[in-house]
């Protein structure tokens, strides 16, 4: 084991000599400390603190070779290109993984046998080589540092199985080796795990604070696609110029919203697996040089990215754990300004996260439900988001301190007063014997039957149904409460189960008021929020309508067509409350194109121009999200489909459609402006005195529903699938 006379002063002198920097960050000094003293040291700091230094300057200052074993090979080169861009010389810190060639692996090793390198990034997998820890036999290291150390840990948010082995391979490379472990998140049982694991005897650890003050978090209901982007848009234009990243589950959604941004004049990139490695790496370089404001990367992918001024991080999808947003979000703000964390969140995607774990082992399956529980604990809280994360890695925390920089602080919901129900929440705990999560939990005080309490006879105990008039986001909330305030504790080990600890017992005894903010309950308010955004904060203007379905009235007779070929009711409504006074603002009125616009729109538009100077009306300045041209896939597959004489029955088939969703997309095709031509199929489908009736209804008909044609002409032996093939016809010849 080495080790090195260490005072402040020579330190100072290293920290200004190969990085130009003044002061440590928080706990650095001590820990560089420790390394330089040879001691085995376990390192837990946020994202942002400064971690990558701990290991970085002693390295620089002790002699021999520092291995630095990392699992993201994407992020190893530019931790060497940082390390370079401090250094005269390139041989001063090398990686070795899978993507180098032969010829470049012997460099490498050159450069360390002559003592020029410091610090070699290795990944896990490239150190069980054989040939790998031969060759480390033979050198001079100085100690290892493990990145990202809490992978080690099958209880953590990203178990690599290749981690578990670092110990052995160590063991196998030489005897007192000194090691650092680094991590930006652990929980207290990962924390163990890890110490456990790598055999760190007599070690120091340091932990600093998850705290990051300079964070704003802030979870929102997640509607409609189209709803939700408009939003991220809004967030982005209030801070024109700044840099943000969205994570994203998908690759989809990826390449969908950077379009959308990019519609909408926003410099936006996606970054994922399913581009190729240069395209992935001038993206990140656009985005560190600022030709690019927003990069939309799927999880894995927005790991790589290290930029100081990210101003905001946005959620699309919610993650799979904690760790996980606790990581991403740590992204924003490392220059200690603030930064916005925006989360999305629908209990729908908590439901696909959980599709996608049904081939997994079922121990793993355990472990990642229940992190997805916290996730969603975590969501729908109402209480201080900070202690939330705080006490979720063991860290106490008063939400006095957050300053209102979460949404819960800065907009509290009314508390209300659950003394008895506490108490009924813990006697339950302990009446199924300590041995059931929070769900079966609340499903008991709810009295829900089910399989498990038939077959254990829980209906015939006591407090079974004794919480029956409460609804089940009440009954979450009072359990969750009990968790954050320490009444009763989630053992990690057993999956989740709910154990009683000393302060529950307390209360027990001596019940007293406890009053709580109830749970978020999002899908009523994502419901809420699609209404709102129907009757829009802009308000229908009565009068314009009425003088809009004159007009529309007035043009239909002009063209002899139905009012509803000019433009349907909704139309008119969007007009009534936007204004549009342009040929643009009218392409973004709802179930308007282009085409449709230029064919019947001038006169709406020069009508609403007078009505708007008149009145002296103010537009409203809500932002305008320009539509990316959405013919999806499945839409240019039929209209291409119909272009070649695609039976539809074949059509729908190979699009995977039943024959009602074809007509759906047929009639949406054709009322946002399209021309089709379906006359093949309707032709040996329909015939021609039906075709001719059914024309003649709605020509004389005051909507196009459907249902109303329906009722008029079933008489005549016509059928609903006859009805809306002519009617797409009839809309596509008379509209577009």
């Amino acid at each position: 084991m080495r080790a090195m006379t260490v005072t402040k002063e020579n330190l100072h002198n290293a920290l200004q000599k190969y990085f130009g920097f003044d002061n440590f960050k928080g706990k650095q000094e001590a820990i560089i400390k420790s390394v330089l003293n040879g001691k085995d040291t376990f390192v837990i700091m946020p994202t942002g603190g400064g971690k990558s230094l701990c290991y970085q300057l002693p390295a620089l200052m002790l002699d021999g070779t520092a291995l630095i074993i990392s699992p993201l090979i994407a992020l190893m080169k530019n931790q060497v290109d940082s390390i370079r861009g401090y250094s005269q010389n390139d041989e001063v810190a090398h990686f070795l993984n899978s993507s180098l060639t032969k010829a470049q692996m012997k460099l490498v090793k050159q450069d360390i046998s002559d003592s020029k390198t410091k610090l070699l990034f290795i990944a896990p997998e490239t150190l069980t080589k054989d040939e790998n820890i031969e060759f480390f036999k033979q050198v001079d290291i100085s100690f290892v540092a493990v990145d990202e150390a809490h992978c080690i840990s099958e209880w953590g948010h990203d178990f690599r199985p290749e981690y578990r082995r670092i110990r052995a391979m160590l063991d196998a490379i030489g005897e007192d080796i000194p090691v650092v472990a680094l991590t930006a998140t652990a929980t207290p049982k990962v924390q163990s795990d890890i110490v456990k694991n790598l055999g760190m005897e007599g070690h120091n650890t340091f932990i600093s604070s998850f705290n990051r003050e300079n964070l704003y978090y802030e979870v929102r209901p997640k509607g409609k696609k189209e709803q939700t982007i408009k939003q991220i848009i809004q967030v982005i234009k209030d801070m024109p110029g700044q840099s943000g990243i969205i994570y994203v589950q998908s690759r989809k959604s990826a390449e969908e919203i950077a379009k959308a941004l990019s519609v909408n004049d926003i410099k936006a990139a996606p970054y994922h697996a399913g581009l190729d490695a240069k395209t992935r790496s001038n993206t990140q370089d656009n985005f560190l040089m600022e030709e690019v404001d927003v990069i939309v990367a799927t999880i894995a992918f927005g790991m790589g990215i290290d930029k100081p001024d990210v101003r905001f991080v946005i959620h699309y999808d919610i993650p799979k754990s904690i760790e996980n947003y606790y990581q991403e979000t740590g992204r924003a703000g490392r220059d200690g300004l603030e930064g916005r964390c925006i989360a999305f969140y629908a209990y729908k995607d908590i439901l696909k996260l959980e599709k996608f774990l049904r081939d997994k082992p079922v121990a793993e399956r355990e472990m990642s439900a229940q992190l997805m529980q916290e996730v969603m604990a975590y969501a729908e809280a109402t209480s201080c988001r900070r202690r939330f994360l705080l006490h979720y890695f063991g860290e106490q925390f008063d939400e006095d301190n957050c300053s209102k920089m979460c949404d819960n602080c800065r907009h509290p919901k009314e508390k209300v007063e659950v003394k008895n129900e506490m108490a009924i929440a813990l006697k339950a705990v302990l009446q199924l014997d300590e041995n059931y999560g929070i769900k079966p939990l609340i499903n008991f005080v709810r009295g829900k039957d089910s399989k498990e309490v038939k077959d254990f006879g829980f209906n015939q105990k006591e407090f079974f149904g004794a919480g029956k008039e409460k609804d089940s986001t009440f009954w979450s909330s009072v359990f969750r409460q009990a968790v954050l305030n320490g009444l009763v504790r989630k053992d990690v080990e057993s999956y989740g189960l709910l154990k009683m600890n000393d302060k529950g017992r307390a209360f027990l005894e001596h019940p007293h008021s406890f009053k709580i903010p109830i749970d978020h309950n999002y899908e009523k308010e994502a419901v809420e929020i699609e209404e709102s955004a129907k009757g829009g904060a802009a308000v229908l203007d009565e009068a314009l309508m009425k003088m809009l379905r004159d007009l529309r009235r007035r043009e239909a007779k002009k063209h002899n067509v139905p009012p509803f070929v000019i433009f349907q009711d909704p139309s008119l409504e969007d007009m009534a409350t936007q204004y549009p006074i342009s040929m643009d603002d009218m392409a973004n009125i709802s179930g308007v194109s282009k085409g449709k616009a230029i064919r019947y729109g001038r006169p709406f538009i020069q009508m609403i121009k007078e009505y708007v100077e008149e009145n002296e009306i103010e537009r409203p300045s809500d932002l305008v999200v320009k539509q990316v041209a959405n013919k999806s896939k499945v839409k240019i597959n039929i209209i291409q489909g119909i272009d070649r004489k695609v039976p539809l029955e074949d059509l729908a088939e190979t699009n995977q459609l039943s024959m009602e969703e074809l007509m759906d997309e047929l009639y949406s095709i054709v009322t946002s402006g399209t021309k089709v031509n379906i006359d093949y199929y309707i032709d040996d489908n329909v015939d021609e005195y039906s075709r001719e009736d059914i024309v003649d209804y709605f020509m004389g008909a005051a909507t196009d529903s459907l249902d109303d044609a329906y009722r008029e002409l079933k008489d005549d032996d016509i059928t609903m699938e006859e009805i809306q093939l002519v009617r797409i016809k009839f809309l596509s010849d008379m509209a577009n």
